[in-house]
């Protein structure tokens, strides 16, 4: 099994190596980081750069494809390059996934027209722009395609993705091995939940470029 990371600069780290944690477990699963061009991409905190040994066009047909997300998304919306491979890669998957703002990426290639699908909180609105009716479910699934929610989610939905693909067996194994076991110290992890203050906050300072 090929399942294909898409790397850029100013990507969410943990949207890639989240999925990246799970996925790379599933027994015979080959992981390629791809991006336009190879090379290291810095992610939106700066610090820290991932590397893509593969060009999109070296992986044109991979099993599973998985868009992050991050503030760098903004500009592969309007990279009609990338937006065709991820076009041509959808068309050959077995599935197609998102997390976090990667779903605007989904969006913008035209894959989320009428269908249901998720994305950070604060880019809702953009989503909807894009043809998706959106839910605030943390994980999404419409045919082939699984969106996730913000950051985090993308956890939830490799494994996910596992269960529906290998079993509830070995998401489960998968799940105990990263010992997976979620217990915040503050229950702030949606804007339902958290203090209006907080939300506020956020929304006044989002990292997000969510191009509409």
């Amino acid at each position: 099994m090929e399942i294909a990371i898409l790397l850029f600069d100013r990507l969410t780290a943990l949207d890639a190596v989240g999925p990246y944690e799970v996925l790379s477990r599933i027994p015979g699963a080959t992981v390629k980081f791809v991006a336009k061009e190879p090379g290291p991409k810095r992610t939106d905190s700066g610090s820290l750069a991932l590397v893509a040994d593969f060009t999109l066009d070296q992986v044109p047909s991979p099993d599973i494809i998985v868009l992050p997300g991050g503030p760098g998304q903004t500009a592969l919306m309007d990279d009609e390059q990338v937006l065709n491979r991820v076009r041509q890669a959808h068309e050959t998957s077995k599935w197609t996934t998102s997390v976090c703002t990667g779903s605007l990426i989904l969006g913008a290639a035209g894959l989320l027209k009428g269908l249901k699908a998720t994305s950070h909180w604060l880019a809702y609105d953009a989503l909807r722009s894009l043809g998706a009716e959106v839910v605030s479910d943390r994980v999404v699934i419409e045919g082939k395609i699984i969106t996730a929610a913000g950051v985090s989610a993308g956890l939830d939905m490799a494994l996910t993705l596992v269960a529906r693909e290998c079993g509830d067996d070995l998401a489960q194994a998968i799940q105990l091995s990263i010992e997976y076991d979620p217990q915040p110290p503050f229950d702030a992890g949606s804007p339902e939940k958290a203090p209006d203050a907080i939300v506020e906050r956020l929304k006044s300072r989002s990292r997000f470029v969510t191009k509409q």
